[in-house]
């Protein structure tokens, strides 16, 4: 059963995929600038431009551009980067596990103070703690990644001086982007827990489960937590999708090298085949998360069966 409805799924993520890859193939084509005049460079002459320009395609129509995007996928062939020649896949692969480790230790450090923080404001609920749980998710919401990423780096790096400020081989180079990424995720995850706890915790099987004596914490952990998941568990399945795509910025500011900071690059090249590639996989990756989240339901939750 369980393998029939993952089929389903990714027949019915196929045309999601041509989306996506249609509608990034359009949008990098709007971008200004020639990215055979940028590669070439500014002296070169317009014949070595136009020759430039025909070795990677660039003079086709834009319907046979596409129509050999989509061969070169059939084909797990992403295209070839405009800037250094080396296969696109082999660039995305080689920054991947850095954008990997930062998102899977975001979320991890997410789940736990964002479960954790809403955990508490719903059993003190309209109590000062709650109050300062509830402010500091509004904060967390609403602040914008890169600015809350440099003062990070103003406080800890520049004033203490206790953390590097970019890069990845120092030792706790991963504290401060951590941090940064996970900062908006344990706002929307504490709020999730909060509001779901609430409407559990009122539940007659949580007040049959205390009439019958049981401690504050099995009540809570036992029976409130546990049905009170399935939507955590959505919202930190969706987060980790969004931190894996939306480490851009977090990447440019603290110089880590993965696919966000390599994204980046390639649009200041206007690289083609690289801003096609790392979206078209991020795509990929948040469709197989929200498949895997969807698998962990009937973990959470016994009674949901896939048929």
């Amino acid at each position: 059963m369980v393998l029939h409805y993952v089929a389903r799924r990714l027949v019915a993520a196929v045309p999601t995929l041509l989306g996506v890859s249609l509608v990034v193939f359009m949008m990098v084509r709007l971008l200004p600038g020639d990215p055979a005049r940028i590669v070439a460079g500014l002296l070169a002459s317009e014949a070595d431009v136009e020759n430039l320009r025909h070795q990677l395609g660039l003079d086709a129509p834009a319907p046979v551009q596409y129509v050999a995007f989509l061969g070169g996928l059939l084909h797990f062939d992403l295209g070839t980067s405009v800037r250094s020649g080396q296969p696109v896949l082999y660039e995305v692969l080689a920054r991947l596990p850095w954008t990997i480790e930062l998102a899977a230790t975001s979320i991890a450090v997410a789940a736990a103070l964002g479960i954790g923080g809403g955990l508490v404001a719903a059993m003190y609920h309209n109590k000062r703690l709650d109050v300062v749980i509830s402010a500091l998710m509004l904060f967390g919401i609403s602040m914008p990644v890169y600015w809350f990423g440099l003062m990070l780096i103003v406080v800890f790096a520049i004033k203490l001086q206790w953390l590097p400020a970019a890069g990845s081989q120092e030792p706790g180079a991963w504290i401060l982007p951590t941090l940064t990424l996970a900062a908006f995720s344990v706002a929307l995850i504490a709020r999730m827990t909060r509001s779901t706890m609430l409407e559990v915790l009122r539940a007659d099987y949580v007040r049959t489960a205390r009439a019958k004596g049981l401690i504050e914490g099995a009540v809570v952990y036992g029976h409130a937590l546990r049905n009170a998941m399935l939507p955590i568990v959505t919202v930190v399945g969706h987060q980790f999708g969004t931190l894996l795509g939306g480490a851009v910025l977090t990447e440019t500011v603290f110089g880590w090298p993965g696919m966000g900071q390599l994204l980046v690059d390639a649009l200041f090249a206007r690289d083609y085949p690289v801003v096609q590639g790392v979206v078209f996989l991020i795509a990929v990756a948040f469709i197989a998360i929200n498949l895997l989240t969807d698998l962990i339901y009937a973990y959470v939750d016994p009674r949901i069966r896939y048929s």
